[in-house]
């Protein structure tokens, strides 16, 4: 996978922009199961998702049972939906699924996404965990999605959670987590991400088990249920 990054690097964005569509497209249109990506165990076994660590952002308790990796784009429309779909799965389930969200903003169909990337991980910067939860929820409640969001917006919401604007401002504009997030999407293409939202369920043995891009909550609950059997 490296190898084929590194020399194709002009294939790498179009090869994300493709299957992004295709694979979101078919899950929230068609309600359909059948894409890319696997829903066997043992295939999704293959998949090489980073360690959770205490540098992740998580929802809920680390030490949880069932762990929902993430990928995702602020500016998509389908992450936006699945945004939705995970908070009632991490509430429902009442400490048994904990939520790791790591960035993959895919600039080639959202221009604007690695910067408002950039600004949910100065609100963590700047408020910690619940500052990063609380920014990320706002974006996706205030976009419509497809690059829609005004960047003027990006302040304004860092004081509507109660962070000091001056001090997002300046984080923001020194691009201190550029290269994080450049970091962030190189390790989601590793990790097999194509298109976003791209998910991992985790059980505590190991074994993984991949969501289909916007999975609707009845598919993810049965899923999660599988593995907690």
């Amino acid at each position: 996978m490296e190898t084929n990054i590194d020399n194709n690097k002009h294939l790498v964005p179009l090869a994300i922009v493709v299957a992004g569509a295709l694979i979101a497209g078919a899950v929230y249109f068609g309600g359909s199961n059948t894409g890319s990506y696997a829903n066997d165990p043992q295939t999704a076994k293959q998949v090489d998702v980073p360690e959770v660590t205490d540098n992740d952002h998580i929802l809920g308790d680390p030490n949880a049972p069932i762990v929902v990796v993430e990928y995702s784009d602020v500016e998509c429309p389908f992450c936006k939906v699945f945004h939705n779909t995970m908070h009632q799965i991490v509430e429902d389930y009442d400490g048994k699924v904990a939520w790791v969200y790591r960035q993959f903003p895919i600039a080639q169909l959202h221009a604007n996404a690695p910067i408002e990337s950039e600004a949910t991980e100065c609100a963590y910067d700047l408020g910690g965990n619940t500052a990063f939860w609380k920014y990320l929820d706002l974006a996706f409640e205030t976009t419509n999605s497809n690059n829609s969001l005004d960047l003027a917006e990006l302040p304004r919401m860092a004081g509507a959670i109660g962070l000091d604007v001056n001090a997002f401002n300046t984080c923001l504009s020194s691009g201190k987590y550029t290269a994080f997030i450049k970091t962030s999407v190189e390790n989601a293409v590793k990790a097999g991400a194509r298109g976003t939202p791209h998910s991992v369920i985790i059980a505590q043995d190991g074994t993984q088990v991949l969501i289909n891009g916007a999975e609707p909550y009845a598919n993810v609950k049965a899923k999660i249920d599988a593995l907690l059997k």
